[in-house]
């Protein structure tokens, strides 16, 4: 899997969940700390193409995957094919 780049802040949960499924599954990932790195939800939606009103935004590589739910659905499909 492409690196894992989670846009979230310290103090949300779903943030803390998708980072807590990545060290679980081993993948490689960035957390980026918008508080800490002065990034907006604005400079986010600029970045995917579309507007951004909740953290965590989860990218796989450059494909925008969406909130914790998203990912998590990602994930389990992705698991998913491995097995077929």
């Amino acid at each position: 899997m492409d690196r894992v780049t989670i846009y979230g802040r310290m103090s949300c949960g779903f943030c803390v969940r998708a980072r807590q499924l990545c060290e679980i599954k081993g993948y490689d990932f960035q957390f980026v700390d918008m508080i800490a790195e002065g990034i907006s939800k604005a400079d986010i939606g600029e970045r995917i193409g579309r507007p951004v009103y909740t953290v965590p935004q989860i990218l796989v590589g450059d494909q925008h995957i969406g909130g914790f739910t998203e990912f998590a659905i990602y994930v389990q499909q992705r698991e998913a094919a491995s097995l077929a």
